[in-house]
């Protein structure tokens, strides 16, 4: 006489649902075809995996249990209830037409909610193990601003939500090699096929999606393509409106002529000195006017003379 779905996992028939899980996974570790040396490994594992999608399942094994209670309602087939010789829904309905009683007159209804574990078309489809694609997943990546006109190759490293061959989650540390190009933007994304979340009995892995954002510094920060630098200029260059030189973050350098009497926090724009993006960004030069300090006398006679030369200027209201 064939096992039952109890017998399969070993386990009686009021064992609490904890103990159920642990037999099947002591069982899966044993028989899951991706590691096991069984010889019937495939066979065994889609019977295990049988009974414990009826025996996990709340619905499932009252009506299973029911079946158990009642194996005169099954003399059509010869067997026991759970017994491997069940072949299809179409078998059963013959051999229960034939010597039925009123007790089982709904039992056809139950037997299709109840497919999955006798063989039907849902038993089928578990055969077939149906494979998924995994999913894609999603990093950051921070960089400094240099990378942004001149590229580089990165080493990262992830963690990785993914299915282990048991059916669990679990968590992949992977290193990655990761080219960045030049010209990237503010949140744009860098696509590694292949390398996001493993995929489901064969199938095929999903993507790893790496999005860019450049480090925040006190002189520079990045929206986009654009970028603002906090560019410091003396009090004389940003009151007489000199003309002044620079080191732009691409590496070159450039004469910007100031306003006659700049103020800190004004904006003076570089037209397409931004990152070299396949629309050029922005270079924002953001004033920031900076007193050298008074260290000897003369110093504090030039400031003294400066005072007097301004002397009208009342920057508070009294």
């Amino acid at each position: 006489m064939s096992k039952n779905y109890y017998e399969i996992l070993g386990v009686p028939r009021d064992a609490p649902p904890d103990q159920i899980k642990k037999a099947y996974r002591k069982l899966a570790r044993k028989y899951h075809p991706d590691i096991s040396k069984e010889s019937d490994a495939e066979a065994r594992m889609q019977e295990v995996n049988v009974a414990y999608d009826t025996l996990s399942n709340e619905e499932k094994k009252k009506e299973y249990d029911f079946i158990l209670d009642h194996p005169e309602g099954f003399s059509g087939f010869g067997g026991q209830a759970g017994a491997s010789g069940f072949d299809d829904a179409q078998f059963y309905r013959q051999g229960f037409n034939q010597g039925s009683t009123s007790d089982f007159s709904g039992f056809e209804d139950l037997f299709g909610r109840f497919g999955t574990g006798f063989g039907g078309g849902n038993y089928q489809y578990k055969q077939r193990q149906q494979s998924f694609r995994g999913e894609d997943q999603h990093a950051k990546l921070e960089i400094d601003l240099d990378v942004a006109f001149h590229g580089t190759s990165q080493q990262i490293t992830l963690q990785i939500p993914s299915i282990n061959a048991y059916g669990e989650p679990e968590v992949q540390r992977k290193t990655l090699e990761v080219k960045i190009p030049k010209g990237m933007k503010e949140g744009q994304q860098i696509r590694l096929a292949g390398q996001g979340q493993t995929g489901i009995r064969g199938g095929e892995n999903g993507d790893l999606y790496i999005e860019i954002y450049y480090k925040d510094t006190d002189q520079y920060r990045v929206e986009g393509t654009d970028i603002y630098y906090t560019l410091p200029v003396t009090p004389w260059e940003a009151a007489l409106g000199q003309q002044i030189e620079l080191l732009t973050p691409a590496g070159t350098k450039v004469q910007v002529n100031l306003p006659k009497n700049a103020k800190t926090g004004q904006q003076l724009r570089l037209k397409n000195q931004g990152i070299p993006n396949k629309t050029a960004g922005h270079l924002f030069l953001i004033l920031n006017i900076v007193n050298p300090p008074a260290q000897n006398a003369e110093q504090e006679q030039a400031y003294r003379a400066f005072a007097e030369a301004f002397k009208q200027f009342k920057p508070r209201q009294l």
